[in-house]
């Protein structure tokens, strides 16, 4: 049944059918109308059979088809194929987005499809839990026309998804989400919305218990640190215990610098709606960076100071100025005495580059990465030993991320290490100092 026919036999076909002819119309004596009415006879069987066709494929609901005869028989036998490969290939196709609809509702995560014209083509049930779609009366709708808060309307125009959007959830402004939106196929985009409610409470009540613990602290240690220094002041000079009360007095410097830097983080942290439009004078912000600078160094380093002028930005002048003395202090904190460290403030093109860069032993580079969490030290006894409490480059941080920019970090073992930030176009004023 299921043969396939070639050119060759179905040319064959035609031309026994016409030498048929040619030989009735000898015997009859009548040629022409013999070939005539054969000719005529095989449009009308062919006709014939085009209808069978015709109807089988649209009205006939069999999935056979009807049986064909000559050279029809390969027709209705190779549609009859195609339909079953097509039938295969259907039951594939249903078969893979079975599977992907079953992992999508799986996902921790609303998601939804959506085309080029921001119409959703799909979304599955946490979609319409956190964000009230209702599916399927909603397939094809603009996703604008259901979440018209509009940050979302910007973030979507914008055309910009690095970085994600948080907005309350259009069923509650209790609920924060975070929407990522992922382009994919051909100009397909795949929206991505977590609850993360219950990670801003907590992120908020550790701010808080952070802030309220330090600032807590800082009475008794002042208490502390005040009996220490009436206590040594009393001591005789062959007491046993002044080496005792050296120490005290060292480790409570070193707590009351922690909880000092603790607050200083925690208002950085809590300064979100930072105005940027506050002009920092550079020149004055290196003078003072200058000094601070030959007062740490005590004249045991080679420091070099570099501001480039004309060279002012916007932002806020007490963050900038901590994350500046930040890198400086770290830089002179680990390096050995004797060693170099230059500072510069000059014009990339980017924008404008703050860069600190010191001789010391380096830092290895698996340790690069987690240079700015909170308390994280390389060699936690040599940052005892000189007074480090692994907060400075995580206040660094936090004040750049205000200023729309990051620590770069370029370290090599025994060669030394690069600090430097690049504070974006939009918020530096340049000026060329015009030639004497």
């Amino acid at each position: 049944m299921f043969d396939s026919y070639s050119g060759y036999r179905l040319i064959s076909r035609l031309i026994a059918f016409l030498l048929l002819c040619l030989v009735a119309g000898l015997l009859v004596d009548e040629v022409f109308w013999i070939l005539i009415l054969g000719c005529i006879g095989l449009l009308v069987w062919h006709y014939r059979q085009l209808s069978r066709l015709n109807y089988w494929l649209w009205h006939d609901r069999r999935l056979t088809p009807p049986n064909g005869s000559g050279s029809w028989e390969g027709v209705f036998n190779g549609i009859y194929r195609l339909q079953g490969k097509n039938r295969k290939r259907i039951s594939q196709l249903a078969f893979l987005l079975g599977r992907f609809r079953q992992g999508a509702e799986a996902l921790p995560d609303a998601a939804v499809v959506l085309n080029s014209d921001h119409s959703i083509l799909w979304c599955n049930k946490l979609a319409q839990l956190l964000l009230g779609f209702v599916w399927p009366q909603d397939n094809g709708q603009r996703i604008d026309n259901l979440i018209r808060h509009p940050d979302f309307s910007n973030y979507l125009k914008g055309g910009e998804y690095q970085e994600p959007l948080e907005l309350p959830s259009p069923l509650s402004e209790g609920r924060l989400l975070e929407i990522r939106i992922m382009g994919y196929g051909s100009g397909q985009l795949l929206l991505i919305a977590r609850d993360i409610t219950r990670v801003r409470q907590l992120e908020g009540m550790r701010k808080e218990f952070v802030a309220n613990v330090s600032h807590e602290l800082k009475t008794p240690l002042t208490v502390l640190q005040g009996y220490l220094e009436v206590m040594q002041s009393m001591a005789e000079p062959d007491n046993p215990n002044i080496r005792a009360m050296e120490q005290m007095q060292q480790q409570t410097n070193r707590m009351r610098s922690m909880v000092e830097q603790l607050l200083v983080l925690s208002r950085i942290e809590d300064a979100d709606d930072l105005e940027l439009n506050v002009k920092v004078n550079m020149a004055l912000m290196m003078d003072i960076l200058r000094e601070e600078a030959m007062a740490l160094a005590q004249e045991q380093y080679q420091v070099t100071l570099y501001c480039e002028p004309g060279l002012n930005m916007f932002g806020h002048e007490l963050q900038l100025r901590s994350a500046c003395s930040n890198l400086i202090s770290n830089a002179i904190r680990y390096t050995e005495p004797g060693g170099s460290i230059e500072i510069s403030w000059r014009k990339v093109a980017a924008g404008g580059e703050f860069c600190v860069i010191d001789s010391g032993e380096g830092i290895a580079t698996q340790h690069i990465s987690r240079l700015t969490e909170r308390f994280y030290r390389v060699d936690s006894a040599r940052s005892r030993q000189s007074g480090g409490t692994g907060l400075g480059l995580a206040i660094t941080k936090h004040a750049l991320n205000h200023h729309q920019s990051e620590l770069q970090i370029a370290s090599e073992l025994g060669k030394g290490s690069r600090f430097s930030f690049v504070i974006p176009a939009n918020l530096i004023e340049y000026k060329q100092p015009t030639p004497n």
